[in-house]
């Protein structure tokens, strides 16, 4: 017979085996961006487990979300995906931060100099030069915004099923403006022309999908991103966090 301490060490000993043999979840990236010979192999959307080793070669580029930052992979080589990645929760946040201000007067800067040109700062705000499919948390508060802050300018935003549509005015120095849900409401599924100033300003499509929750992770926001098609928010995230 064992004693009562016996048994109770036994029991302890038993528990740590089986905590130190139950097998260790994977963690899995996400592929936001993939460019040149390889890009095949990785395809933006693909899962890649973060002790995954990739083999690029000389014109590659891959970038994947993981659960603890970005990780950009260049040039030819064997690389680990989980292996210091840059960490980005503090820029993931300020691109995904949901803006009370109905207005902008700035947007962030890419590169420096005369070649310098304005990109998108915020996820949720819509492109008004930019068709394809925009996911929103929420479909009843829809900023637009514009590239060029120069001049008073008015877009119109056009329902392509019902006709309806509405008249949306930058003023000047202004990057975004609001789009106001008592004229026009926005349906998921439904495209929508964007018509802006000038006759040879070209027109762009815009279909909304909503995504069913608001995401913390970035890896797991990209997940829901690929699996609605909303493509320019993805290159998006890529760009921004990337660096």
């Amino acid at each position: 017979m064992f004693s009562a301490k016996a048994k109770s060490r036994f029991a302890g000993l038993m528990l740590a085996g089986a905590v130190l043999a139950a097998p260790v979840a994977a963690m899995a990236g996400v592929v936001v961006k993939s460019t040149g010979p390889s890009s095949s192999k990785y395809p933006v959307g693909a899962k890649v487990d973060d002790n995954a080793t990739i083999t690029l070669k000389a014109g590659d580029s891959v970038t994947v979300l993981t659960s603890k930052g970005t990780k950009v992979m260049k040039g030819a080589g064997s690389f680990k995906v989980g292996d210091k990645p840059k960490a980005t929760r503090a820029r993931f946040a300020a691109l995904t931060r949901t803006r009370n201000a109905n207005r902008v007067r700035t947007g962030a800067v890419r590169g420096t100099g005369a070649a310098s040109k304005p990109t998108n700062p915020n996820l949720w705000y819509v492109d008004v030069t930019q068709s394809g499919t925009i996911c929103l948390t929420d479909t009843t508060e829809v900023r637009l915004w514009r590239p060029s802050t120069e001049g008073i300018a008015t877009y119109n935003v056009a329902d392509g099923n019902s006709g309806a549509s509405v008249d949306v005015t930058f003023d000047e120095s202004e990057s975004v403006a609001p789009l106001d849900p008592a004229i026009l409401s926005i349906t998921t599924g439904t495209p929508y022309s964007v018509t802006g100033p000038g006759q040879g300003e070209a027109q762009v499509t815009i279909t909304f999908a909503k995504l069913d929750q608001e995401y913390t992770q970035a890896d797991q926001l990209a997940e829901a991103l690929v699996a609605a098609g909303c493509m320019t928010q993805i290159n998006q995230m890529a760009d921004r966090l990337a660096g």
